[in-house]
């Protein structure tokens, strides 16, 4: 009991130190900056939306949203799982020249000693070093407040040691063991921890993490007063454990099932996530802050469409795979930018991850940090200038050194309408062309090896060029081994 009231006190004080934040020392120009509204949702499939063509899951603010924003239909995230996208996010580098190419758990625990490649050693948690996105907002003026996932590191690596003035719910953590109210207890048997979810206020039961958050992130809104902010809201959910308010379940129960969309509860979990996303764009009307904030709307990988269950958590057709793959089901990814007098409109042009960092940066108006010769970022301002431009010609790269499910370590590479995916255990080389084949179903590295290689190349001398570490032989591997289908 004493405990639940000193946390309960710690974060009115924390809050109460936010409003002196936003009342102290406001800059000259504070009413002409834009605020920005980050949000992140884990594990949402590219096609987990009804503007993005899910005959079953309803996300009408979402879709709302969506046609208000620069739509952006060939959106990637820098890694197939979750902690590597994040720390490109927030630092506009690779997960590779980071060296955090694992989720915080398993850099921490290392990989498995029985498969034919010893996956390289990881970072485990966010360099204090790098130069964070939290860090640039608040140098120049902003209130910056991170709520919900985090994922990239223990304690002494938590959002408020990274630029950030509030952390309401980010720890080291990937997933809390329930969503419900007190959002604590064990991941499974085998668990030694107790996790929890820090900084929420009293609750009560029936409460659904997704509702707090938002709670919280509306609050920070309110609190904000004439500082431009920097709301970081980094949903849990469509993470599992699958869960959601059972009324919305049954009302899902109560529809015909899409033709790849087909689970009620997971189905439950997008809409209410989207209701909550309503939830903030209603308060920046209701405010009057829409027309001077930023709102970016994104997921930090491809959907889960593998399980132990007898149906799938979800299905990221037309796309091939999910989550932990490099193929596009586990790499492309949803994203909006709603940006204050630009036309909604959509694009093709390749982005990922690393581009929010410049993208922010250039919007604003603020300064590059100095050390930014790593920064491998694009900014996306002149598409949201003018949708029919084109960003300048690259290539896009992804680094997975580790073992997944249905995953070898592997590296991959798009140029173009071209894609490469080189597995390390036998060297093998997948080559499609995505504009004629999206869902890779027909690889073409014997019947175009002069691309192939030419790929393979570039794929190579980036790895080298940002010290990509890559996966060794294992001698005491045993010879009978699992073939992953991706």
């Amino acid at each position: 009991m004493y405990k639940r009231v000193a946390r309960t006190l710690i974060t009115a004080a924390m809050f109460a130190a936010v409003s002196q934040l936003a009342l102290a020392n406001p800059t000259a120009d504070s009413e002409s900056k834009m605020n920005v509204v980050l949000l992140v949702v884990d594990d949402l499939g590219w096609s987990d939306l009804g503007y993005s063509g899910s005959d079953f899951y309803k996300t009408p603010h979402i879709d709302g949203l969506a046609k208000e924003s620069l739509v952006f239909h060939q959106a990637y995230a820098a890694a197939p799982v979750c902690s590597p996208t994040r720390a490109a996010i927030m630092t506009g580098k690779s997960p590779a020249r980071l060296d955090m190419t694992i989720w915080h758990e398993g850099a921490v625990q290392g990989g498995p000693t029985d498969r034919p490649l010893l996956p390289p050693p990881a970072v485990p948690n966010l360099p204090r070093e790098e130069v964070t996105l939290a860090e640039h907002f608040r140098e120049n003026g902003y209130l910056t407040a991170h709520l919900g996932k985090w994922h990239l590191g223990t304690a002494a690596f938590y959002p408020e040691t990274q630029g950030f003035d509030l952390n309401i719910g980010g720890t080291f953590w990937g997933a809390p063991s329930t969503f419900f109210h007190p959002f604590a207890g064990k991941w499974n048997a085998r668990d030694t921890q107790i996790r929890y979810v820090p900084g929420l206020k009293f609750g009560q039961p029936g409460d659904y993490l997704p509702d707090r958050l938002t709670d919280e992130a509306i609050e920070v809104i309110e609190t904000a007063g004439n500082r431009p902010f920097f709301l970081n809201l980094w949903y849990y959910t469509v993470h599992s454990p699958i869960q959601a308010p059972k009324s919305l379940i049954d009302q899902y129960r109560a529809l015909k099932p899409g033709r790849h969309h087909k689970d009620p509860t997971y189905a439950a979990m997008v809409t209410r996530m989207d209701h909550n996303v309503g939830r903030v764009l209603a308060k920046l009307d209701e405010m009057k802050l829409s027309d001077r904030t930023v709102v970016v709307f994104v997921s930090d990988n491809g959907g889960v469409d593998f399980d132990q269950r007898s149906i799938l958590p979800t299905s990221n057709y037309p796309l091939r795979s999910g989550k932990g793959t490099l193929y596009e089901g586990g790499i492309r990814v949803p994203l909006l930018i709603r940006w204050p007098g630009a036309q909604s409109s959509e694009t093709h042009e390749l982005t990922t991850s690393q581009d929010l960092f410049n993208t922010f940066t250039e919007m604003l108006g603020a300064p590059v940090p100095k050390d930014d010769s790593e920064n491998e970022g694009t900014s996306l301002t002149p598409l949201l200038r003018d949708a029919n431009s084109q960003l300048p010609k690259r290539s896009l790269y992804w680094h997975f050194p580790h073992y997944y499910p249905r995953m070898t370590p592997a590296s991959a590479i798009r140029a173009g309408d071209w894609k490469l995916i080189h597995y390390y255990e036998d060297d093998r080389r997948e080559l499609y062309n995505l504009a004629s084949d999206p869902g890779e179903q027909k690889e073409l590295s014997k019947s175009h090896p002069s691309e192939a290689n030419r790929l393979y190349v570039d794929l190579q001398q980036w790895r080298e060029r940002v010290g990509a570490n890559t996966p060794t032989r294992n001698p005491h591997a045993p010879r009978e081994q699992p073939r992953p289908r991706g």
